[in-house]
């Protein structure tokens, strides 16, 4: 069987999610998020950077996006279904992982960059694990994901206030946040 080269997208794209991946490595590596150290400070809860720098991101990524879709230059948002099940048994092993490794699976691959090579048992220990999954898939779909399926649920459309109010309340919080919790970045 040939190698189909049309499942990738255009090259444009490509080096776009390159350039917008090395930018968000460099941050994280800056920050200290390829050192699991500092993960690992985190969960004691004696060390909030790990917070801050991800609160900062969603909330960077979100007024993106909604600015984005403002614009019309993003037409669509897909909304994920909420499946509690699935949310609840991936949060605990994507906890569990992280606990163990130190390391989330993008810090993961910073570290490689690093030169970490506890990183590069973790990530493809990931890839083990996506296997896994991917093999037992149909069991999931029978017996976990109807756990709590609600649909396709959004603030908005819970409580009637625009994204716009969402994305605000968003960033208000994250700036108290990064400006109450205690971190190395004081």
């Amino acid at each position: 069987m040939a190698f189909d080269a049309g499942v990738f997208a255009a090259g444009r794209v490509l080096l776009a999610g390159a350039f917008t991946g090395l930018v968000f490595g460099f941050i994280l590596q800056k920050a200290g998020m390829t050192r699991s150290i500092n993960i690992l400070r985190q969960f004691l809860l004696e060390d909030f950077t790990m917070v801050k720098v991800m609160v900062t991101a969603i909330v960077v990524g979100g007024v993106g996006v909604l600015g984005l879709h403002q614009a019309g230059l993003v037409t669509t948002l897909h909304v994920k279904a909420t499946l509690l099940g699935a949310n609840v048994l991936g949060g605990v092993l994507f906890g569990v992982g992280m606990a163990v490794l130190g390391l989330c699976p993008g810090t993961a691959i910073a570290a490689i960059g690093e030169g970490n090579r506890d990183a590069v048992i973790g990530v493809l220990g990931g890839i083990a694990g996506a296997g896994l999954y991917a093999e037992t898939h149909p069991w999931f779909v029978a017996h976990v994901l109807p756990l709590g399926a609600w649909g396709k649920l959004t603030l908005p459309s819970m409580t009637g206030l625009p994204w716009g109010v969402w994305m605000a309340v968003f960033a208000l919080v994250a700036v108290l946040l990064v400006r109450r919790l205690p971190g190395t970045a004081e």
